[in-house]
């Protein structure tokens, strides 16, 4: 009894169990999600490599699909707006996932990819219209529990990650892989029904499905030039674009050539990839609970200064790695699991609180297309690195990482100046 009164006790249980209206419906739905894929994201790329593709189409791939998502991220808060929040989030989530797991389950080529990658671009529409339908109801001082559960929702795959080894070791990579997209389509779709049924429109939703009613989904775009304005006269919400920035062309590294170089450098086999997803998504779900609440009542730049510098330190351990080192590759992985946990929800916090609650659909619009713009030559960029060494994407992560913590110091300074005054 007295340890299930603690674990109630506990800020991050009571958070969860306050959740009401749609953050409820969209924190407890969120691990449909969350598992599925990261059982499969870690296999990705080495499933398009078991297929014939190169390094560089794998690169070029994932630029593809970058370059699809500024047009899907610029219509996105034109599409939110104009259908709301829910029924843009369950249209466009099931297109965006439901349809490209299918294609990848089903993959025989090069083609087959850039056809599920070009899909999977509206993801940006869902990107948008679920954040705004998690958080415009929805208490600011609750924003980063919030967040640190859905976090917590992706890394419950932690329980489930061995499993897809064994399935590996069993089955050979591929038909594994095809057996995890079909789950995926699955467990998916049903969370964007079940989302859908328990969700309402928010209020701010609402005043924007009613202004924009009798526009068309272009006119509805004629505004973000002023928008874009109010973005350039605004420092803070600068300071969170190039730390997205950052974020995301580190993520797509990651995403796109860690499995690359375990495998292919390191030698390490991909039966065994799956024990390094689970040791990561333990220490995240650890550190959530142990050490995350400890860390609200510091100044944000703390917490994210020092994974910044956890970040780093996980990118110079990779790049100096021989053949076969299990435990350091480990250690590596760990230092990421920290640099997330401590950045992530900090910074998902940073992009609500700073940007104009009245446009905050199309605010986020412009701040996705400018994060995509920017990115999407590193897939292409980072793929031709590979290809001269398996090393050289990751030391173009350790300066965005850098990039990431000099922003981050800024941010701070401008913060305290503001207060000051």
């Amino acid at each position: 009894m007295s340890i299930e009164l603690t674990l109630l006790r506990h800020p991050l249980i009571r958070s969860l169990l306050g959740l009401r209206g749609n953050e409820r419906a969209c924190v407890y739905t969120e691990p449909l999600w969350g598992i599925p894929y990261n059982l499969y994201i870690p296999y990705a790329s080495v499933y398009m490599l078991a297929f014939g593709l190169t390094d560089t189409q794998i690169g070029l791939i994932a630029s593809i699909g970058f370059v699809f998502q500024i047009f899907t991220a610029l219509l996105s808060g034109a599409i939110t707006d104009k259908l709301g929040r829910k029924r843009a989030t369950l249209l466009f989530d099931i297109l965006a996932w439901s349809v490209p797991t299918l294609i990848w389950a089903f993959a025989q080529n090069f083609y087959y990819f850039v056809a599920a990658a070009i899909i999977n671009s509206v993801w940006r529409v869902t990107m948008n219209s679920w954040t705004c339908l998690l958080v415009e109801d929805a208490d600011p001082e609750d924003l980063v529990d919030m967040y640190a559960w859905v976090y917590i929702s992706g890394q419950s795959a932690v329980f489930f990650a061995p499993i897809a080894g064994i399935l590996i070791t069993m089955f050979s990579l591929v038909p594994t892989m095809r057996g995890l997209y079909l789950l995926a389509f699955v467990l998916m779709t049903i969370k964007f029904v079940v989302l859908n049924v328990y969700a309402v429109e928010p209020r701010q939703g609402v005043v924007r499905m009613r202004e924009s009613k009798h526009q068309s989904l272009f006119s509805v775009l004629n505004g973000y030039p002023q928008v874009l304005r109010q973005i350039m006269r605004t420092p803070a919400t600068l300071y969170t674009l190039g730390i997205m920035l950052s974020m995301s062309i580190c993520g797509l590294i990651s995403s796109n050539f860690w499995a690359i170089i375990v495998t292919q450098k390191l030698n390490i086999p991909a039966a065994d990839l799956a024990f390094y997803p689970f040791a990561k998504s333990a220490l995240m779900m650890l550190f959530f609970f142990l050490i995350q609440p400890r860390m609200k009542e510091l100044p944000f730049k703390i917490p994210m200064l020092a994974g910044f510098g956890c970040f780093l330190l996980s990118m110079i351990i990779l790049v100096g790695l021989p053949e076969k080192s299990y435990f350091m590759l480990l250690i590596s992985v760990l230092l990421e699991a920290v640099g997330l946990t401590a950045v992530g929800p900090l910074l998902d916090k940073m992009v609500v609180v700073t940007v104009n609650p009245e446009e905050r659909a199309r605010i986020l619009s412009i701040m996705y297309v400018v994060v995509i713009v920017l990115t999407s030559p590193f897939g292409w960029i980072a793929g031709t690195l590979s290809s001269i060494d398996r090393v050289l994407p990751f030391y173009l992560a350790m300066l965005l990482f850098a990039m990431g913590a000099f922003l981050t110091w800024r941010a701070a300074r401008f913060s305290e100046r503001a207060a000051a005054l």
